[in-house]
């Protein structure tokens, strides 16, 4: 069963994202970034390549687009909040 990251490992895994343009949910144990694209089209686009990442590794952002804009939000909902798995999915959607 996937864990809630130790203090040890929120420095290591989540630190990098924080400065990359993350930001830690003010009423929860999750994260949230949200990215700009030209427009709607590059949006979804860049949506269906994170879904593919998402659904190989099991691991589902909650998310939201408006027009070229798409907000993510990520926590490990089996573990009762950010898990490696988050700090996984970040990295491969800064990647995209």
């Amino acid at each position: 069963m996937i864990e809630v990251l130790s203090d040890t490992a929120r420095e290591q895994l989540l630190a990098p994202l924080y400065q990359n343009g993350w930001s830690q949910d003010e009423t929860r144990d999750a994260m949230t970034k949200t990215y700009k694209f030209k427009d709607f089209a590059e949006a979804f686009g860049w949506m269906t390549q994170a879904a593919l990442w998402a659904e190989k590794w099991n691991h589902h952002p909650e998310w939201s687009n408006v027009y070229n804009k798409v907000t993510v939000t990520l926590t490990t909902h089996d573990a009762g909040g950010l898990s490696s798995l988050d700090a996984k999915l970040a990295r491969k959607l800064d990647s995209l």
